[in-house]
């Protein structure tokens, strides 16, 4: 293997292979054209399968996310309209060499498909005339990762298994797993692509456990960017930690530091399947709606008035005597100042995964919440929620993963390196 993660794949690409690669040397010929370069979007071009001369992209597809660098991409990343999360088993009689020759694979290939070249060889060719669709590839380990590769002395004591949950009916076969990878495009087919070329190079030391698709809306489909809607219509996420803030990385990401050097500058993810309830949620009026969330659904301002980002003024109360905003509403309930300044990055794909037989839509959201300690994020504002929120009858949980994220890899390194190696 080569010094950088990105040079064994592409040396390995056949010179007549109609490779994404061409995209991105097209970028000074684009750049002619007044397109503008810069992080949200830049003047990359594509290859045309006829072996024409490369024409513009949209600053959709032209944009990119490093596969290196202090954290894993996809955590802090916008959120994007395509995604898919996959876990893995190592497979029966595979250990911790067989890990770290997969580790070094998934890479390798995620370097170079997030810069928009081809997956190598047997690259099916599925995004020959697409760019990198600000494309992410997030891998993460399971508690038993470190049972299966003789690494329990480096397990952190924040993957022992999450607290049962009233509103849990999960399914064993679609949670947890060794490994988790979390895979995220602005583009459907970028990032199918990517899903089939990670499972391919899992080759036989792992094998798939769960997987699960999900969508946000597009790029460019809204007049201004906004808050995301999820599937009842709420805007969701508005109390999201950012990163301009003061204490974002200290409630986001471990420390340097840390116990577990390897974890230095990652995080943990939660990853739940929420079904919503949507029959039984839409025959809300708009205004029930609203009170068991607390919110406007037109804006997502609170109740008690302002803006989206106007602060929840909790103790308001209306004419009649009572609190505007109900005291079981899930804002109110969730809100970091009621959980004694919890929090999480919610960074959730909503999903449709079909009608069932009776006409029920099986839809809801894959959620999925960063932090560097699961046991002082998700966990006390579940229980919270758990022991009261007004949304519960309308959603159920189907399925669990905690995933302990590695931090990004300097270059030269793949993800999980300093575990693997250490």
């Amino acid at each position: 293997m080569s010094d950088t993660a990105s040079d064994s794949v592409s040396d390995t690409a056949s010179d007549n292979d109609i490779s994404r690669r061409r995209l991105l040397g097209a970028v000074g010929a684009a750049g002619a054209t007044g397109l503008v370069l810069g992080a949200a979007g830049g003047a990359a071009a594509h290859a045309a399968t006829s072996g024409d001369a490369p024409t513009a992209l949209t600053t959709v597809g032209s944009a990119t996310v490093a596969f290196h660098g202090e954290h894993q991409s996809g955590i802090t990343t916008p959120l994007q309209a395509r995604g898919h999360l996959i876990a893995f088993d190592l497979a029966p009689g595979a250990g911790h060499r067989e890990a770290a020759a997969l580790m070094r694979r998934w890479s390798t290939l995620a370097a170079e498909l997030m810069a928009g070249r081809a997956a190598g060889d047997g690259d099916t060719g599925v995004a020959l005339d697409a760019g990198p669709s600000s494309l992410t590839i997030t891998f993460g380990f399971g508690r038993t990762f470190f049972d299966r590769t003789g690494l329990v002395t480096q397990r952190p004591a924040e993957l022992d298994p999450l607290p049962a949950f009233s509103s849990d009916q999960l399914d064993d076969r679609r949670s947890n797993g060794d490994l988790w990878v979390q895979i995220g495009s602005d583009d459907a087919l970028v990032a199918f692509h990517a899903l089939r070329a990670i499972q391919k190079a899992a080759g036989e030391a792992a094998r798939v456990r769960w997987q699960m698709n999900g969508f946000n809306r597009s790029p460019g489909a809204t007049g201004r960017p906004m808050t995301a809607r999820n599937l009842m219509g709420q805007v969701d996420g508005t109390r999201n930690p950012k990163p301009s803030e003061a204490d974002f990385d200290r409630r986001i990401f471990v420390p340097s530091g840390t116990k577990y050097a390897w974890l230095a500058g990652g995080s943990y993810a939660v990853v739940r399947r929420i079904r919503m309830l949507l029959d039984d949620w839409e025959k809300l009026s708009p205004t029930k709606q609203e009170r068991v969330i607390g919110r406007r659904k037109s804006d997502g301002a609170p109740l008690t008035g302002g803006t989206e980002t106007t602060e929840l003024a909790l103790d308001r109360t209306g004419p009649d005597g009572k609190l505007v905003i109900p005291d079981n509403a899930h804002a109110r309930i969730s809100a970091p100042e009621q959980n004694g300044g919890a929090a999480m990055l919610r960074r959730p794909f909503s999903f449709h995964d079909g009608i069932d037989p009776d006409g029920t839509p099986d839809a809801g959201l894959l959620f999925v919440c960063w932090q560097a300690d699961p046991l002082r994020g998700f966990v006390p504002v579940q229980r919270k929620l758990d022991r009261g929120d007004a949304l519960s009858p309308f959603i159920r949980h189907e399925a669990s993963g905690l995933f302990a994220v590695p931090g990004g890899p300097k270059k030269g390194e793949y993800v999980g390196q300093r575990l693997l190696e250490s």
